[in-house]
């Protein structure tokens, strides 16, 4: 468990699986909350699993803001839950929209079917005394200063963050790609595949580590 109330503080000690989405421009490393967010993050490993998001297309790109997919029609208008229907959302007082955050996209409340997308945004127009003044827990508001979308808090459910450095950099080049009509990437940014794996003790384990024990 973390040692912090608020797991995006504390990754490493935040007790959760690790989900490896591989994309033609890199992998993004993904911390899963699973405690906090159960049936979403259900519903994510189950979909991963059973190959539901491979070939599926990032079809929403906003530099400054975030990148979406897991639309299998990457139209942006399709995509289903595991549980057959639109799911409700999972609020948490203890994790938030800061830059790296993985969100559940929707179309308003309880609407979630199997669409994410990752925050990319750096920078952010208030500042730490405006967040805190608005209600943001103060651990939280200096999180903020590295970027985010506060506006999307208590609107979208946060389920995961992005787990090192190198899936930052993966996510700003995607990010930065050429886009066009209705911001979908000219070039298709695709997930390979996403992978689900353990964290032991705040230590990244592949398959082959698993193997072993």
């Amino acid at each position: 468990m973390t040692n912090s109330n608020y797991p995006q503080a504390d990754l490493k000690n935040a007790s959760g699986q690790i989900a490896i989405i591989k994309t033609n421009h890199g992998d993004l490393k993904v911390k899963l909350f699973n405690e906090l967010a159960p049936r979403t993050v259900k519903n994510f490993v189950e979909l991963a699993n059973d190959g539901y998001y491979d070939g599926v297309i990032f079809h929403r790109i906003i530099p400054d803001f975030m990148i979406q997919g897991g639309d299998p029609t990457g139209t942006g208008m399709g995509g289903e839950s595991i549980y057959g229907s639109k799911f409700e959302d999972e609020f948490s007082n203890q994790v938030f929209n800061i830059r790296g955050a993985l969100s559940m996209a929707n179309a308003g409340p309880n609407t979630n079917g199997s669409q994410f997308f990752i925050v990319q945004n750096e920078n952010i127009p208030y500042t730490k005394d405006v967040l805190v003044n608005g209600g943001w827990p103060e651990e939280i508001a200096e999180l903020y200063a590295g970027g985010g979308t506060p506006h999307l808090d208590g609107r979208h459910t946060v389920f995961g963050h992005l787990y090192d450095e190198a899936s930052y950099k993966v996510l700003d080049e995607i990010a930065n790609v050429p886009t066009g009509f209705q911001d979908k990437p000219v070039d298709d940014v695709v997930i390979e595949s996403i992978e689900l794996v353990d964290d032991k003790d705040g230590d990244f384990i592949d398959k082959s580590d698993l193997k072993k024990n």
